[in-house]
């Protein structure tokens, strides 16, 4: 058999050799060419995996080791008998260990004590659960908005966007990229939402960029100058992001928040059971995560995770957006440090 890899999936090279033929390719590079022989192909949000690319291949199997899968075009594929699978919850920890840090910084910069704040939490999947858990451990009150989740478990535990929005002292969003429907997400953050925020609110995205709507947030760029702080890690159009945008934000990274090891080993890990299942291949299992060597603290997230730093190399060069990413410096999860 022959598997196409984005040469960007980390910990997965070696793994299917002793199996298959194996092509490594930039992601956005990887073309119906590469494919025409293939069974399966892995890769991550900058492989469009849609008709113009899949048609007329061999490809059965897709696997993304990413969260997000709006990159697959998925009515397509299943008409067309392809299976496709994504990693639900793996870099779950590296966001909360993301939205941690952005949530001191926050409380540095602006001098309040986070103990005395509301936190509102848009999406409370595998993300926003521990995100909710750490909010809760430093003693905020916290207010959730889960639609699907509401519906499925009652609406007890939930508040809707004109409650939490105006309540809320900061706000992180978790959803997936919904483009239509009744949970349409898509341009979520537009005019009508930043008109709600409190006064001296913070906002963090680190969903998808589409869920921001960027010519509204630009249209109220006053709004947004005077009224709130904003945190970026996903954008409309990466890699080439807007520089006007970056402007308008506290806080802004490249796209990295769930970066961490232990993210990046999880996808590849579910990638590699899942393939393994539908080819029915006696794979070994991945090699365990070590962290030998690597210094251990215990002086709290910031010690582990320096968001300053990753906001630095944006604001210098952020025409190498897609450059950090691919050469993203080693962070560990703090919460699995022992």
């Amino acid at each position: 058999m022959k598997i196409v890899i984005d040469d960007k999936i980390p910990f997965i090279r070696g793994v299917f050799e002793p199996f298959a033929e194996v092509l490594y390719l930039p992601g956005g590079k990887i073309g119906k060419e590469h494919l025409h022989n293939a069974d399966c192909l892995l890769t991550r949000t900058r492989t469009r995996c849609n008709r113009d690319l899949l048609e007329g291949t061999g490809v059965k199997f897709i696997g993304t080791a990413t969260i997000g899968f709006d990159h697959i075009d998925l009515d397509w594929c299943d008409e067309n008998g392809i299976t496709w699978t994504n990693a639900p919850g793996c870099n779950s920890g590296g966001v909360a260990q993301y939205i941690t840090a952005a949530l001191h910084e926050s409380a540095r910069k602006h001098c309040f004590e986070l103990k005395d704040k509301t936190l509102g939490i848009i999406g409370v999947g595998h993300v926003g659960k521990k995100v909710e858990k750490v909010a809760r451990e430093l003693g905020m009150k916290v207010i959730l908005n889960d639609p699907p989740r509401e519906r499925a478990e009652g609406s007890a535990a939930f508040t809707n966007l004109p409650v939490l929005l105006p309540e809320s002292d900061i706000i992180t969003v978790h959803v997936p990229l919904n483009k239509e429907g009744t949970d349409k997400t898509f341009h979520l953050i537009g005019s009508g939402f930043l008109e709600q925020l409190k006064p001296g609110a913070v906002l963090i995205n680190a969903s998808r960029g589409d869920v921001l709507d960027e010519d509204a947030v630009l249209e109220c760029k006053s709004l947004v100058t005077r009224h709130f702080s904003l945190i970026l890690d996903v954008w409309p159009h990466e890699p080439d992001i807007s520089r006007e945008l970056l402007g308008l934000t506290d806080i802004a990274t490249p796209h990295i928040a769930g970066y961490s090891v232990e993210g990046k080993y999880n996808a590849t890990k579910k990638m590699v059971e899942a393939v393994s299942d539908f080819f029915h291949l006696d794979l070994p299992p991945l090699t365990p995560l070590t962290k030998d060597g690597m210094e251990m603290t215990q002086n709290g997230p910031l010690a582990a995770y320096d968001i300053m730093e990753d906001d630095r190399r944006l604001r210098e060069s952020p025409e190498t957006f897609e450059q950090q990413r691919n050469n993203y410096p080693q962070r560990w999860e703090y919460s699995g440090r022992e």
